[in-house]
């Protein structure tokens, strides 16, 4: 894929098409990466039922929210010096690009209404430092971790030991994710033990999970997803479209996110180049 080519499906297809002209931004994000929480109020025509139709729909609201689990999310991040060896884009450092990635990932993350913490494994000190503002997030250095298995049971053990919570291993090369996506999958998995969602190539892993009081396991890797579906994994059925199946590692993989719409800072990355 041309350079040329890849800024011009962006400048069709960008997320948030703002973004490409700027920076990320600098000041504190919202709460939950930006997203904001249904409100709900007195429905009119229905005086019958006075002041307290409201404060019935917000009891309903928080007993829904009683009976959905909230995740731990886990994600595994290499130091952006070493991290994507197989991305190359014509014009943009890949370190830069890699950490772009990893940055717009981790803020989808975030924003999912499902997600009670997000747990970054990483060596990556500048990651770190841009990650500065997101917030809800936990930093557990990788250590002499080998591999993404070893580094995700890092943070799985740094966070919740005994499994009283249920978790998730997501990667963090998925720069079109909307937190939409990743909730629809987490809701998907909370009643099984185990499951797993494949890329887009259906042969790799996105996301993994386990339920509380489930000891955890993961084999990510190539062929990663037959390795969990043997492990007991479910296999989610989740669209072919969902912005959680269009992991990154080439030009041609990151074409088709930008195809999707990318995070603000992997567009605005884009965009410079």
């Amino acid at each position: 894929m041309t350079g040329s080519g890849l800024r011009g499906l962006f400048g069709r297809r960008g997320r948030d098409e703002r973004a490409a002209s700027e920076d990320p931004p600098a000041a504190e994000p919202p709460a939950r990466g930006g997203q904001t929480r249904p409100t709900f109020a007195i429905q009119s025509g229905r005086e019958e039922n006075g002041p307290l139709s409201g404060v019935s729909a917000d009891a309903d609201r928080e007993q829904t929210e009683l009976r959905t689990p909230r995740w731990i999310v886990v994600v595994p991040v290499k130091p952006s010096a070493r991290g994507k060896s197989r991305l190359e884009v014509p014009g943009a450092e890949r370190a830069a690009l890699a950490r772009a990635i990893a940055l717009d990932t981790i803020v989808a993350a975030t924003a999912c209404e499902l997600v009670a913490q997000v747990v970054i494994v990483t060596d990556d000190g500048s990651l770190a430092r841009d990650a500065a503002m997101i917030p809800a997030l936990r930093f557990v250095p990788e250590g002499d971790a080998g591999g993404l298995d070893a580094a995700v049971g890092v943070g799985v053990a740094a966070v919740d030991p005994n499994a009283r919570m249920p978790r998730a291993a997501l990667l963090g090369d998925l720069p079109a994710l909307r937190p939409e996506d990743l909730t629809a999958a987490l809701q998907a998995a909370a009643p099984v033990d185990r499951a797993v969602v494949a890329d887009a190539e259906g042969t790799g892993s996105t996301l993994v999970t386990a339920r509380a009081g489930v000891a955890w396991q993961s084999s990510f890797g190539e062929g990663s997803f037959a390795r969990h579906v043997e492990l007991g994994c479910r296999a989610l059925q989740i669209p072919d479209a969902s912005t959680l199946r269009r992991d990154v590692d080439t030009a041609a993989q990151l074409e088709a996110a930008v195809a999707l719409g990318v995070g603000p800072r992997t567009a605005a990355l884009l965009a410079r180049h």
